[in-house]
């Protein structure tokens, strides 16, 4: 099965230019496709998995992947289908969590042998640019009328109390110089974004052939929903991060495994590299089995292994065993600092003031209300 057609089977697809011929260009020879992900905190979150993954995909493929790093727009922000403007973070904030997110994108893509991937950051070639300059070469090709009338922007300047500062109106030319850049530079000739990133694609599009003369396409991905209408990747206690320093891998593997049956088989398409086939497969035979259906396992398994690797899994799969027999005594330390960053109540009593009973210890501790708690128990 060819890149494109699996894609589409994987519901991967929302929008391509020159839609009718986009498969045949494709397949013509490798090409050099990117994706920008911007700094907006100090870790990605599992909302940017779909793209990273799709990345990944091409590469598999046989095509060069860049991972764009939004040093320069990642001041900014993109104001696309954002209901109020975002709160502006300082360089030095951001220059950190570029770095962190430099590291995170790395794991995902091979920097080796064919196809290697690439790495690049925006703020290379947009902090030297003087403002004359970039007015007059670049900003010259956008006209106020079409940018106006882009779905993303139009929505904020229609929505009352709202509005739009010419800070975040630029977003799109910035995003757009990243395209023609990437081109002149390595050759890119692909750009995929989810799909409230469309009108930032054709921005870049039509700005690359204004000033390289050349011909290049884009493909936006679906943004991840919930068949119940809940927002994907939040929890009662947040953000899922991909940073293991910010969701443990066992709170992440539990994310997947609460997945809803009606959502479990689209997400193993999109998030794991089973084949749909497989997948099918998969759907058929759980609907066929009593009990609860193995889809949600083999999600968390697999996911939890692409972002945390084998001894994330096994760590996850230890706790979540522990958790269920109610054997904690089995984890380890590292095992319960998880747990503790995952909000199960803990306390600390110092060295110097551990009393001489266990007694004593769990009732000061907080843990029992007295000492006859701790007997009947």
């Amino acid at each position: 099965m060819g890149l494109f057609t699996d894609l589409k089977a994987r519901g991967l697809v929302f929008q391509t230019t020159n839609d009718e011929h986009f498969d045949a260009w494709l397949s013509e020879k490798p090409r050099t496709v990117y994706c920008g992900f911007d700094p907006t905190a100090d870790s990605l979150h599992i909302g940017s998995l779909v793209p990273l993954l799709t990345l990944k995909r091409f590469q598999h493929a046989g095509h060069t992947p860049i991972a764009l790093v939004g040093g320069a727009t990642g001041l900014i922000g993109d104001p696309s289908f954002k209901a109020q403007e975002r709160s502006l973070n300082t360089p030095d904030v951001v220059a950190g969590w570029v770095e962190r997110l430099r590291q995170q994108m790395s794991q995902f893509l091979s920097f080796d042998g064919e196809a290697a991937a690439l790495m690049a950051n925006n703020l290379d070639w947009t902090a030297d640019v003087d403002v004359l300059t970039f007015l007059r070469d670049v900003g010259k090709h956008f006209s106020i009328n079409s940018m106006i009338a882009k779905e993303s922007v139009k929505q904020r300047i229609e929505r009352e109390g709202s509005g739009i500062s010419f800070t975040e109106f630029t977003y799109m030319i910035l995003q757009s110089f990243d395209f023609a850049e990437l081109n002149k530079r390595f050759g890119c000739e692909l750009q995929i974004g989810g799909s409230d990133q469309w009108g930032n694609i054709t921005g870049g599009i039509d700005l690359t052939r204004r000033m390289n003369g050349n011909q290049v396409q884009g493909l936006t991905l679906p943004l991840v929903t919930k068949a119940d209408g809940s927002k994907f990747g939040k929890t009662e206690s947040g953000t899922i991060w991909l940073d293991a320093a910010k969701t443990s891998p066992y709170a992440f593997y539990q994310f997947w495994l609460s997945t809803a049956d009606a959502d479990v088989y689209t997400f193993l398409k999109y998030f794991t590299f089973i084949s749909v086939s497989d997948i099918d497969s998969l759907e058929r035979a759980d609907a066929e089995r009593d009990g609860r259906p193995e889809a949600q396992r083999v999600l968390a398994r697999e996911v939890t292994r692409l972002v945390h690797g084998d001894e994330g899994l096994e760590a996850a799969e230890r706790i979540t065993a522990a958790m269920f027999s109610g054997d904690e005594a089995s984890l380890s330390a590292s095992d319960l600092a998880q747990l503790s960053l995952d909000g199960l109540p803990s306390s600390t009593v110092a060295r110097e003031a551990m009393p001489e009973t266990l007694t004593q210890l769990l009732t000061d501790a907080g843990l029992a209300a007295s000492g006859k708690q701790v007997k009947d128990a």
